[in-house]
């Protein structure tokens, strides 16, 4: 199985307007040639200058950290936005890291936990649902368990031609192949195949299949209800995974745990309740390291105000 709209390089990506964007890689790839005590050292700091230009989205990072953890103290949510900033600055080194270092490389910096329920699963011909959420690291995590065992990664084609060409050949490396989150029935069919697709439904995706269910404190939180259709139209397995850095030593630990017991079948609204839990509790083995300026809470029901 491929996938149908796979990007190739042409001719036309050496276009000036795409200078930039190749200059991107390119300083990607020579950053990822660093050591990476370096690579973290720098990471922090572009965060933090970064940040300074872009003062809306620390707002944002505040703003969710706000309403997810009201009973959390002002100097602990402070605290928390700084490492946040860090981490995101640091995301761009572990981009280059995912997409351009060797097998041994990344496997020096990961350790994968679980990898016996992976075996089980395939011993069964059952296919399983990679509940991931966007944590900073999450391209160096799909990138480490595509070295053991491969997947399919659904993902957004990027609107940059030139861009998306890399983005597809750095997630793709260890991967089967990417699925474009569109594409609901080739994630269908590799699930029914017994693939491994991975899936990170903890983003406000828009109104279109979706529901309202509790995130955290948020009691009406937009969540996809593509979780129920995916699992209901094949039976497959629901395994979550976490990404975790530790901060002292700057080591990887990737946990893939059981298939989840209990989910609502048939049922989008308790689907998604359900997926919203595993989103807590993956969020938790690292709060720092998750993608908290995305304005997880933009779209509303009807009649409610704004919560930015």
């Amino acid at each position: 199985m491929s996938f149908k709209n796979k990007p190739v390089f042409t001719r036309s990506l050496l276009h000036p307007r795409y200078w930039g964007t190749l200059a991107l890689v390119g300083l990607m790839y020579s950053l990822s040639l660093l050591p990476y005590s370096v690579q973290h050292f720098l990471g922090k700091h572009i965060g933090r200058l970064a940040i300074k230009l872009m003062k809306k989205r620390r707002h944002t990072i505040y703003r969710n950290l706000e309403l997810c953890f009201p009973l959390m103290s002002e100097s602990e949510r402070e605290n928390l936005v700084k490492e946040n900033i860090d981490n995101t600055g640091l995301a761009l080194f572990e981009t280059g890291m995912a997409w351009f270092w060797s097998d041994a490389r990344v496997c020096r910096h990961v350790t994968i936990n679980g990898m016996e329920h992976m075996e089980q699963l395939e011993r069964e011909g059952r296919g399983a649902l990679m509940v991931a959420v966007h944590s900073m690291n999450l391209e160096l995590g799909a990138r480490a368990f595509g070295i053991k065992k491969t997947g399919m990664g659904v993902y957004r084609p990027n609107n940059n031609p030139c861009f998306d060409f890399f983005q597809y050949q750095g997630r793709s490396r260890s991967n089967r192949t990417l699925i474009d989150r569109k594409d609901v029935k080739g994630m269908l069919r590799a699930l029914k195949s017994g693939e491994r697709v991975w899936y990170a439904p903890d983003h406000d995706y828009g109104l279109r299949r979706s529901t309202f269910a509790p995130l955290f404190a948020v009691e009406q939180a937009c969540t996809t209800t593509g979780t129920s259709l995916l699992v209901d139209a094949t039976d497959c397995a629901v395994v979550p995974f976490t990404m975790v850095r530790d901060n002292d030593s700057g080591h990887y630990t990737l946990t893939i745990c059981q298939p989840v017991e209990g989910f609502p079948h048939k049922d989008p609204d308790a689907a998604a309740g359900f997926i919203n839990k595993i989103v807590e509790q993956s969020i938790m083995a690292a709060p720092s390291q998750y993608m908290w300026l995305h304005r997880r809470f933009k779209n509303r029901p009807e009649g409610q105000p704004s919560l930015y």
